[in-house]
């Protein structure tokens, strides 16, 4: 389903807006010292638009800095006076709206914590009916994208035109090198389905590590992308939160000065004509992929019509794990990485699952037991 949204285009938001659109600032406003000093060095980078601060910080376990509170707002608006830069913040309730409008706060976003919860987004999204600020929703902490959706609707239904979404990863059970899984069909997903939502990447919480952010960034970036929230503290190994994933502002200055912008498609007539031809290749493939997964959804059938008649179980975690170990090595000699492999047969896996459960309980049986 494709959603059409009374959205104000992101070069509309702001009177200067080039791509990438860059939110910085700390994880989390610390003192008014803190907040000021990376301000004004942030300001004196220029694409950086918007200066960001947690000042409420939900945090999973009680015990950790949970922010400065209300107080902090005061700061982010001394940022405003002195450095020109607009601000923003985290808002997680409606109270959070009410008092960061309050201070003239430029810029809100709902973070993953809240994003997931309807009940909660719609309050926030009460609280801002009728009111002209930028406010940035965050994808839910997993990955659900009718909840995201959904959360994005709530607040264009409030008359929000300035309206955009952040893409900050999934956290998942498996380890990675990375904090928060960045499962890039996810926000693609959502652009789909809501063409002209600006999406803008989070690679600090995908990353969870600084050693990570330039790569992350570049890769939004070559996915059309249009902007990135980076956060950045004049000393971030003592930061009081997240101190792994931060930058200096002098680090972000060097990140964003490497970044390479691509066109959204050649201006050539030859090479989009070129780029016509690999694509109807790229669908014959797709094409063939699909008739491939057909006749082996047909063999598994098969299967599963075996282990009905022989009282076998669905599930053989030994053989399972064959056909994963061989993909991963037959894979990687082939250029796929082990996290495509995996993914993918993963889901070739579950689909196999599917038809046999269809098999193996399409029977008389259950017809006499509904009777």
């Amino acid at each position: 389903m494709v959603l059409q949204l009374d959205l104000s285009p992101l070069d509309k938001w702001l009177k200067v807006a080039s791509r990438p659109f860059v939110i910085s600032g700390p994880c989390s406003a610390e003192t008014e010292d803190q907040v000021l000093e990376t301000a004004v060095q942030l300001a004196k980078i220029k694409e950086v638009s918007v200066f960001r601060a947690g000042i409420w910080k939900p945090r999973t376990r009680p015990g950790s800095f949970e922010g400065v509170g209300s107080r902090g707002l005061r700061w982010l608006k001394k940022v405003k006076e002195e450095t020109g830069l607009l601000v923003s913040t985290e808002v997680a309730n409606e109270k959070h709206v009410y008092e960061a409008l309050k201070y003239g706060i430029d810029l809100l976003w709902i973070g993953a914590r809240t994003s997931v919860n309807p009940f909660t987004v719609q309050e926030i999204a009460d609280a801002l009916d009728g009111v002209d600020v930028m406010v940035l929703v965050k994808n839910p902490i997993n990955p659900d994208i009718d909840l995201w959706t959904g959360a994005v609707e709530r607040i264009a239904a409030a008359g929000i035109k300035k309206l955009g979404a952040v893409h900050r990863g999934f956290s998942t059970y498996e380890k990675t090198i990375y904090r928060n899984q960045p499962n890039w069909q996810m926000p693609i997903e959502l652009h789909r389905r809501i063409p002209g939502l600006p999406i803008i990447c989070d690679p600090s919480h995908i990353s969870g590590s600084r050693k990570y952010l330039f790569e992350i960034s570049q890769k939004a970036m070559d996915l059309n992308f249009d902007g990135l929230i980076i956060e950045s503290h004049i000393d971030p190994d003592n930061a009081w939160s997240d101190a792994a994933q931060q930058i200096t502002p002098d680090g972000l200055k060097e990140l964003l000065k490497n970044l390479v912008l691509r066109h959204e498609r050649p201006d050539d007539p030859r090479l989009l004509d070129l780029l016509g031809e690999l694509r109807q290749q790229i669908d014959v493939f797709d094409e063939n992929l699909l008739e491939l997964m057909e006749k082996r959804m047909k063999i598994a059938e098969t299967i599963g019509q075996f282990k009905k008649e022989n009282n076998i179980t669905i599930l053989q975690s030994t053989r399972w794990d064959e056909i994963i170990s061989k993909a991963v090595i037959k894979g990687e000699s082939k250029g796929l990485s082990q996290e495509f492999i995996d993914s993918i047969f993963k889901a070739i896996h579950q689909e196999s699952i599917n038809h046999q459960m269809k098999v193996l309980n399409d029977d008389k049986q259950v017809e006499e037991i509904k009777g």
